[in-house]
């Protein structure tokens, strides 16, 4: 049956897919640890409070893998695609802190509808290999980022403000404000949309979509200069279907539209782009 704790875990499995696209590991290493047990040895059985203890661990983290495939744009203003094969792995805390494939999130501040969190990750920045249009501009170094979320729920709604800076890299600052809505159609079936206007930063924007002189010597493309302001917006679509308690399939797909300057730069060729996901998770 879905429950809340349910849907927590569909959109934080979702998060995690996304961030492990723009990652440029291509899957996970699992490793195990074995047990050579001496049947000579008969030491005291433990104390059963020290496994209660244990138990009560383990019940407040949530642990959750999977994987499946996604399609996108090779860099954001592409016209050409990729399909990726998409592991994640995420871990919560009694709901406060949630490690995945983006980073941590550290809820700070919870109070009735209002939630005010931390956030820390990276960016993985862009490789001039990564398409032939972008031959000659040079790669965007990986960078880390820290930033806040500020959120309020309204029923199945939830309106959000982020922020975050990168610090290295772009060394930009990119904002998001939007609302996400999730509603249960069925005790196994949630459907979810979401809309978002997303800006950045002059430093942000003049490392993706900016072409120094230097650069148009090397790619052909025209020199531009490209501003802060709002850069994209972004709309979503999903469906996430428990098969069981433990088990669940998850389809999304998205839209941005790239805006401003970024939508002139040359560098982009096609301002729509859009993107699609298919996954299976399994929770622990």
């Amino acid at each position: 049956m879905f429950n809340m704790d349910s849907g927590m875990f569909a959109g934080r499995a979702s998060l995690a897919a996304m961030a492990v696209l723009f990652s440029t590991h291509s899957g996970i290493v699992l490793a195990a640890d074995a047990i050579a047990v001496n049947s000579d040895d008969f030491s005291p059985p433990p104390d059963p409070s020290r496994f209660g203890g244990f138990e009560q661990k383990l019940a407040d983290w949530h642990v959750v893998v999977g994987g499946g495939a996604i399609i996108v744009p090779k860099y954001e203003g592409s016209d050409e695609f990729k399909v990726m094969p998409v592991p994640f792995v995420t871990a919560t805390f009694l709901d406060t802190v949630t490690i995945d494939p983006t980073g941590a999130n550290i809820a700070i501040y919870e109070q009735g509808p209002f939630e005010f969190s931390a956030r820390l990750g990276y960016e993985m920045g862009r490789k001039e290999d990564d398409a032939d249009h972008l031959r000659g501009l040079g790669d965007v170094d990986m960078g880390a980022t820290v930033g806040v979320k500020a959120a309020v729920k309204f029923g199945p709604a939830e309106i959000f403000a982020q922020l975050d800076k990168t610090i290295g890299g772009s060394d930009g600052l990119e904002g998001k404000v939007g609302i996400e809505v999730s509603q249960p159609l069925s005790p196994s079936l949630v459907i979810g949309a979401s809309a978002a206007a997303v800006f950045a930063d002059e430093n942000y924007m003049q490392a993706y979509f900016g072409v120094t002189p230097e650069q148009s010597a090397r790619s052909g493309l025209a020199r531009y200069d490209a501003g802060a302001g709002l850069k994209r917006a972004d709309f979503s679509i999903s469906a996430t279907y428990m098969l069981n308690q433990n088990w669940m399939v998850r389809g999304e797909a998205g839209v941005g539209i790239l805006l401003g300057d970024a939508a002139d730069s040359p560098i982009v060729v096609d301002k729509v782009q859009p993107s699609g996901m298919l996954l299976v998770g399994y929770r622990f």
